[in-house]
């Protein structure tokens, strides 16, 4: 059995432009070249392959066989993939970065996140994303490290390293407390204090930026937590009472399965939020574009 060639760029070009122009003739106009060239061509094809691509006898215009027809889906995917590969090069030339680590505090509401990723894929479509989510300090911690080239952390003043980076304000997230309706604290206007009486879940760092400090936390009891899906879970089955932030829970507000809390002392807090990148690792024109779509945002 004799084993098929590999065809040409070319080659498979003027296959598709046959296809797609319906004959020969039609392709010939479209990439500007002889009629004879095409045929040529198309023969020169079916012969590196080893199979008939046109029935050429069933019409006026050559209509693929089932050989023709399974190569045509291949050769577009072929076609694409060297279109990509043109338009990431390109990119690369006019300085485009290949891909952006970006790594986003979870706090930041899910309806940004996805705003600014979908205009990202169709902004820069050649640029790979590679997206991690932290809470706290870790997020600072993967920009200094280099791990992260963008970050949108949340209040910087609450860990050190900050004057090694470039801090740009992207808005806030409302940080509300809540709990499950059955919990004591549900039941009406409490005390000031009285959340000191009740296990309160607390969202832990897993860096190291904020070691031996705590944040908003007014119980002598508490469970540490570092996935706010966990936190959020525990709090929907009466585990324990908590903040979070208002988008959310905002769902479970209105259908009653959490309840936001009356406590003198934890009425609400703004969550700060900021875009942050090393000042020695400028942003190129993708993360540009992400730290602009997120400032238009909290516009």
């Amino acid at each position: 059995m004799t084993e098929p060639g590999t065809p040409t760029l070319d080659l498979l070009t003027v296959f598709l432009t046959v296809v797609d122009a319906g004959g020969f003739a039609a392709a010939a106009r479209r990439l500007n070249r002889a009629n004879s060239v095409i045929s040529y061509a198309i023969a020169n094809l079916e012969t590196q392959l080893g199979l008939t691509l046109f029935d050429r006898d069933a019409a006026k215009s050559p209509v693929l066989t089932e050989e023709g027809r399974a190569v045509l889906a291949q050769a577009r995917l072929i076609a694409a993939d060297v279109a990509g590969l043109r338009a990431k090069a390109k990119g690369l030339l006019q300085g485009l970065e290949a891909e952006v680590h970006m790594v986003l505090d979870v706090m930041m509401p899910t309806a940004r996140v996805v705003d600014a990723l979908r205009a990202f894929r169709e902004t820069f479509p050649t640029v790979t994303l590679r997206l991690h989510v932290e809470g706290l300090g870790a997020v600072t911690q993967m920009v200094l490290d280099g791990r992260a080239t963008l970050g949108v952390a949340g209040p910087l003043d609450v860990v050190n390293g900050g004057e090694a980076l470039e801090t740009i304000a992207v808005g806030a997230t409302l940080l509300i407390p809540v709990a499950a309706p059955d919990h004591p604290l549900s039941q009406g206007p409490n005390p000031p204090g009285a959340g000191r009486g009740h296990t309160q879940l607390v969202l832990t760092d897993r860096s190291h930026l904020t070691q031996g400090r705590d944040f908003a936390v007014a119980s002598a009891h508490t469970w540490r937590l570092a996935d706010l899906g966990a936190k959020h879970l525990l709090l929907k089955e009466g585990l324990g009472w908590g903040n979070m932030p208002e988008p959310l829970v905002r769902e479970d507000l209105a259908t009653g399965r959490l309840v936001r809390l009356d406590m003198p002392e934890l009425v609400e807090a703004h969550y700060a939020l900021h875009a942050i990148h090393r000042r020695d690792a400028p942003p190129g024109p993708a993360t540009a574009f992400l730290i602009q779509r997120f400032r238009q945002q909290a516009a």
